[in-house]
Order: C-alpha cells, then sequence, then structure tokens
C-alpha cells in the first residue's frame, strides 16, 4: 500500500516520485523536527509505529532513520528507542537571493572548491530573447562547501573577453555576479534566474555527498551587457536539504 489512512496523520503518496521512498520519509521526519512536531529531548514513535502510520516496510523507516541518525538530529538507544538530539543547522541553510544585491553576496563561512579552471567551452544556448551569445566562453566549474559539507555545485560560463580582465583568484572567493559587478567597465543592463527542482544522479550525488536520488535545486542564471550580450550564463545545483527560497510577496 502506498498511502497512510491513520486517523490524524498526513496521507502519504509515494509513488508520485522518483526519489526512493526512504528519502521522501527522511524529508517527512526531518521537517516534523523542523517544526518542533518531535521536539529536542523528545522520544520519536517506533520503528513498527512509524511502518504501521506511513504503511512502508520497518527496513525502509530504518534507512530513513539512518538518514537523520548521520545528520545528528536523532540517536538511538538500545531498550530505550530512539530521542530527538537536534535541530538541522539552520546556519547550513543557503538562501538563494531573489533579487541583484543578494547575488552578491556569498554566505557566511563558505569555501570555495575550483573543479575545473578557465576552459574554452560554450554553454548551452539559453532562450534567445535574453541576449545574444558571445563568440567564445571560459567555463569554471565550482563546488561550494559550508560546515565540512559540500552544499553547491556551480558551472560559469563568462564571455572569454571578458574573462580575460578577471584576476583568477577572484574565482575562489566571489559570487560569479558580485566578480561581473566589480568589474570596471562592464555595465550589466539585465540579469535573469529560473529555479526547478530535481534529483540527483550518481555522479552528482557523489559530489554533492547526496543518496542517489536525493531531492536538489537546479538554478539558471544569465546576465546580459549593455549590448545585449550574453556575457554571464551560469548553471547551479544545490543540495534539496540546505535550499531556502525567500521572497517578499508585494
Amino acid at each position: 500500500m502506498k498511502t497512510a489512512h491513520i486517523p490524524g496523520a498526513t496521507a502519504i503518496d509515494f509513488s508520485r516520485s522518483a526519489v526512493p521512498r526512504y528519502v521522501q520519509l527522511a524529508s517527512l521526519f526531518r521537517r516534523r523536527v523542523e517544526a518542533g512536531e518531535w521536539r529536542v529531548g523528545q522520544q520519536i514513535p517506533t520503528v513498527d509505529e512509524l511502518a504501521v502510520e506511513c504503511q512502508v516496510a520497518r527496513a525502509t523507516v530504518r534507512q530513513a532513520l539512518d538518514l537523520l541518525e548521520d545528520e545528528k538530529l536523532i540517536a538511538r538507544y538500545r531498550a530505550k528507542g530512539t530521542f530527538v538530539t537536534g535541530k538541522p543547522q539552520e546556519q547550513f541553510w543557503c538562501e538563494v537571493a531573489s533579487d541583484w544585491s543578494g547575488q552578491l553576496i556569498a554566505p557566511e563561512g563558505v569555501t570555495i572548491e575550483i573543479l575545473t579552471r578557465g576552459e574554452r567551452r560554450a554553454p548551452a544556448p539559453p532562450d534567445p530573447q535574453i541576449g545574444a551569445m558571445a563568440p567564445f566562453y571560459q567555463h569554471w566549474r565550482r563546488r561550494h562547501w559550508r560546515n565540512g559539507k559540500p552544499y553547491y555545485l556551480g558551472d560559469v560560463y563568462i564571455d572569454e573577453r571578458v574573462c580575460a580582465r578577471i584576476a583568477p583568484e577572484s574565482f575562489e572567493t566571489k559570487t560569479s555576479m558580485r566578480i561581473l559587478r566589480e568589474l570596471p567597465g562592464l555595465e550589466i543592463a539585465a540579469a535573469h534566474q529560473t529555479l526547478t527542482l530535481g534529483s540527483a544522479d550518481p555522479a552528482l550525488a557523489e559530489l554533492l555527498e547526496l543518496p542517489l536520488n536525493a531531492p536538489v535545486a537546479h538554478v539558471a542564471r544569465s546576465a546580459v551587457d549593455s549590448e545585449g550580450c550574453l556575457v554571464f550564463v551560469g548553471q547551479g545545483i544545490y543540495r534539496g536539504d540546505v535550499v531556502r527560497l525567500d521572497i517578499k510577496l508585494k
């Protein structure tokens, strides 16, 4: 059976996603800790109780709880039960800025690892209405770390004519938008960002230290200069368990 029909419980349909059932279940349990439904110090329901509530195998519940234990959110004690020991670290959350100024600031405590340096490579062309492609681009691949964990993988493509004026060390400390913003003589006339949700393939799961098919957020960014040329194309992927999108409603 795929859905729970326990009085007072939320119905769960695991069939709607390709993400493994135990990963979906871990996300549900993690939200309970975040929301305070499972408070720090509190004993949570047993594996048998959770299996009945969610109508999944006991082994699936154990796999989900393994993920929470790895994150140090719970601790298991023989003959005593499982207790909440911490809440998800809010300082590990990464806010995806929805305005220009937010794109200029890297989260506190972030280190940037360079995986690919300045190779000539063209990005996949975005919507032609956004801007015209540059003749050549340089490609940089970067992995961002925080609290000892990788949380973001980014592919940066910058117009080769612009890239020639950028100090290579800038890629080790600054966001792409900040690099462009601080470059003398370059005027960014327009910038665009799109966020979509997906799941981690084997290569991505290894790079971001995630379970296979774990949720991720794909972000596509672009910047156009005053002449309508796409001077920057960015393709980034965030771990789904750390990303947060805040938008002020007008």
